[in-house]
């Protein structure tokens, strides 16, 4: 379960992100509400995961995933610049997290 959890509080991180951008400096009220609650809803997460899974790889986790998912979410709008090395990165940094769940972490 807290893997689960983990997951979509790593998903919500990436939300709270583009939404933090959206909202140009807090200024425009819908973003701003969007940053705030999928903050919330990614810290509660991210706090109830660490209660079985370590520290540090839950935190990992949580920004690999948020990292991940801002970056392509980018590069499909075209709000980033897309290449093969940067998708090839992304892709590393999927294969990490995937990696850190494979190897275990439950407390």
């Amino acid at each position: 379960m807290s893997w689960a959890v983990l997951i979509a509080s790593g998903v919500m991180e990436s939300v709270w992100a583009i939404a933090l951008g959206k909202s140009e400096g807090l200024t425009h009220p819908g973003p701003t509400v969007v940053f705030v609650v999928a903050l919330a809803l990614s810290m509660l997460g991210l706090a109830y995961a660490t209660r079985t899974l370590p520290v540090g790889t839950a935190y990992a986790v949580w920004v690999g995933i948020g990292a991940a998912l801002t970056v392509i979410y980018g590069m499909a709008t075209g709000s980033e610049p897309a290449s093969l090395a940067r998708i090839a990165l992304i892709a590393g940094l999927i294969g990490c997290v995937i990696g850190l769940k494979l190897v275990g972490g439950e407390g």
